[in-house]
């Protein structure tokens, strides 16, 4: 009898074609504890997540490595444990118009909010820009996140939201937006900001400011399964991305994790809806494990999927919903 073991040349050809699926940075391998087989990616990462909302203890069993927290307590996000998994960035608090949203909501404890009332780029003023930017930078945010949310109240006016993105500029920090509400996204693209929290669903973004956002160099943070029961912010947010990427833009994996019942770990209804919105395979990956906001992937782990790999890129959303967070000197890859 021959040697039942896959030859090597057997072993080039499916590590090959999962490539092709997926691209260069997944691998077949084996758990080395377990002797699982299966595939391994980059750290994954939810770039839009709500921390005081969920638990996070679930999201490393659910295939995430990482998260950016895009709202919370400031004081709270610095006490975390920061070397652990899921590894976390922040932007800290809301900073919003006086009256503006999150304020007032539910959801959100006074603490995760602050309303300016004072465009001045100088530290030290009471309800000013310079002041709210300077708060979250001392308690470690990574990114600062302005509300610019017309449908729920007051926003910042032009003169203040340049001075948050100056005031964070010198900071060296990127500034994500929340944008909803017609109007919002040219206000965002005036002012340079960086990263759209969502993708925007309240207006059809057409093709002028389409390019004007990728030739900004924009990233927008995909959130499209939580428009799930509502057709046309569905539609809208759908149709737009697929616009946004098919003209070169840079699209980051997010869902909002927090705002209503998502599942803690990679979220299947997001991959299909990045995928049907044209984002597939490896640029699915990049947009799932990008780094944002820091420039070095998380080390010491992967997400790993067990199982036969896909056959098809159609394939691959129910799939990935099984993937989990392991040590990455656990996994024995496969040689070429």
């Amino acid at each position: 009898m021959g040697d039942p073991r896959p030859s090597r040349s057997a072993k080039r050809a499916s590590t090959h074609a999962l490539q092709a699926l997926l691209g260069e940075r997944a691998a077949l391998c084996r758990r080395a504890i377990t002797g699982e087989h299966g595939v391994s990616l980059p750290p994954l990462i939810d770039h839009h997540v709500h921390l005081h909302l969920i638990d996070a203890g679930l999201l490393a069993r659910g295939g995430i490595a990482g998260v950016v927290d895009l709202g919370g307590d400031p004081i709270a996000l610095a006490r975390r444990e920061h070397d652990g998994i899921p590894r976390v960035a922040y932007a800290g608090a809301f900073l919003t118009a006086v009256g503006g949203y999150p304020v007032g909501r539910t959801w959100a404890p006074p603490p995760i909010a602050r309303e300016i009332s004072d465009p001045s780029t100088h530290p030290g003023v009471h309800g000013g820009a310079a002041t709210a930017v300077d708060e979250q930078a001392s308690f470690g945010a990574s990114v600062v996140k302005v509300s610019l949310n017309a449908t729920a109240g007051p926003v910042l006016d032009r003169a203040t939201l340049d001075a948050v993105v100056a005031s964070a500029r010198e900071r060296r920090l990127p500034v994500v937006a929340h944008v909803e509400g017609d109007g919002m996204l040219q206000l965002a693209l005036d002012a340079g900001v960086d990263v759209l929290a969502h993708t925007p669903f309240t207006e059809h973004v057409g093709r002028r400011l389409t390019a004007r956002a990728v030739a900004a160099g924009q990233r927008w943070i995909s959130t499209l399964a939580i428009h799930d029961g509502h057709a046309d912010e569905s539609a809208r947010a759908r149709v737009n991305l697929a616009g946004f990427a098919a003209a070169g833009g840079r699209v980051l994996y997010g869902t909002d994790l927090g705002n209503g019942d998502l599942p803690v770990g990679v979220n299947p209804a997001e991959v299909a809806a990045l995928d049907g919105a044209g984002v597939r395979g490896a640029a699915l990956i990049e947009a799932m494990a990008a780094p944002w906001p820091g420039a070095e992937e998380i080390s010491g782990v992967s997400t790993f999927v067990p199982g036969t790999p896909p056959a098809s890129l159609d394939d691959v959303p129910a799939w990935i919903a099984a993937a989990t967070v392991v040590p990455s000197e656990e996994l024995i890859h496969d040689e070429n």
